[in-house]
């Protein structure tokens, strides 16, 4: 199959004035599939330019993180030449993706209809923190605190123990994944009817959304769950298990990788009490003494390559470094280099458009001279805010 050098997105204007996460992850993916991304800034830059060390240049690892294939420029909205300066860039293009507060953009004269009155075939995509009605519409959002109000923080956590934040910002990152998939769908219907829309991706529906399957667990009359270390409240034996030297995850799905299980480990897998999935959740203690009991006579890295090997699925519980050097990360094209800027690639892949990594993040406004010259600006516009 032969490659093509420019993505899946190619030929699609993308002016992104979104800050923080969710909305700039929208932008990324979109740039790493190949549509023209500007990364608009307030004057004092997206804030996340600040959020280390570490720091690479003017900006810390977490802006870095999130706005590769964009150029960037800085524009200041709370000047009447600064909107103007995004009307002209959004005269032509394809999708506006920005995360303002509810409110602010009407307040500039160029709110949600005043922009699909301008710009009809224009796809408007938000990423907010609770949409704009309901009695939390237009409240700020942050991942963290979202976590704990849709329910994540009261399902993860050991066994008896608080609530835990989830280690990484799952809510803005998955928010931003369904801004993209949103916006796609948008583009998509434009090319039947002509018109684009407005999407909206908000971190409390996503977040709520992820409850999976405590959720659906609830609805038909289990319990309100609680904080229960790695155990699966469903599925047995899916948890971690200590070996000799660390830690294993099994994650045994049906009876035929129960019973490969017990033939690696030279177990019995007749014990009535380990018959169905619902006899080993019944039996869950009884069950960890005796795989615990085999398991501490092996290595965690070895005894998991004979369990995944034999079809049982499951993995050494491993640092982020080891996973950064394990070489089927590098095989699937994992890590990206630009120069001296270092990322994680798109784990989309197409096998004849697929991601191209054209650009590092930008330096704060270091393309201005490129979009005013390509856009027509005025190059001392008094809404551009150089560096």
């Amino acid at each position: 199959m032969t490659h093509s050098t420019k993505g899946a997105l190619d030929g699609l204007l993308v002016i992104d004035a979104s800050r923080v996460l969710g909305g700039p992850y929208c932008g990324q993916i979109l740039g790493d599939h190949g549509a023209r991304v500007i990364k608009i800034e307030p004057p004092q830059g997206d804030e996340t330019r600040a959020w280390g060390p570490p720091f690479q240049g003017d900006a810390a690892s977490y802006f870095l993180g999130l706005n590769r294939n964009k150029e960037g420029i800085a524009v200041d909205f709370a000047r009447p030449e600064g909107r103007e300066i995004l009307l002209a860039l959004l005269d032509g293009a394809d999708v506006f993706l920005e995360n303002f507060k509810t409110g602010t953009l009407e307040k500039w004269g160029i709110g949600r209809e005043e922009l699909r009155r301008r710009f009809p075939r224009l796809v408007h995509v938000r990423v907010s923190g609770f949409g704009e009605d309901g009695p939390y519409g237009g409240r700020p959002g942050y991942d963290a605190a979202v976590q704990a109000l849709v329910g994540l923080m009261s399902v993860n956590g050991e066994a008896g123990g608080t609530p835990v934040r989830i280690g990484v910002p799952v809510v803005d990152m998955v928010t931003g994944l369904n801004a993209a998939l949103g916006c796609l769908m948008a583009l998509q219907e434009r090319e039947r009817s002509g018109q684009g829309q407005f999407v909206e991706a908000a971190l409390y529906d996503c977040g709520f959304s992820l409850m999976h399957p405590h959720l659906p667990n609830l609805y038909l009359g289990a319990p309100v769950p609680v904080p229960s270390g790695n155990a699966h409240p469903n599925i047995t034996p899916y948890d971690t298990y200590r070996c000799k030297d660390g830690d294993i995850f099994l994650a045994v799905g049906n009876n035929g990788q129960f019973a490969k299980l017990c033939a690696v480990l030279g177990l019995p897998d007749d014990d009535p009490r380990y018959a169905t999935n619902a006899l080993r959740k019944e039996n869950r203690p009884a069950l960890r003494e005796m795989l615990e009991g085999v398991l501490a006579s092996h290595g965690a890295e070895e005894i998991a390559e004979r369990l995944i090997t034999s079809g049982v699925p499951c993995a050494p519980v491993r640092t982020l470094d080891q996973v950064v050097a394990d070489p089927h990360t590098h095989a699937r094209g994992m890590i990206v280099d630009i120069g001296d800027y270092r990322g994680t690639a798109s784990p989309i892949k197409l096998d004849r458009t697929p991601a191209t990594y054209r650009k590092a993040p930008p330096s704060f406004g270091g393309d201005t001279d490129r979009v005013v010259q390509d856009f027509g600006l005025s190059a001392d516009d008094t809404g551009l805010v150089r560096k």
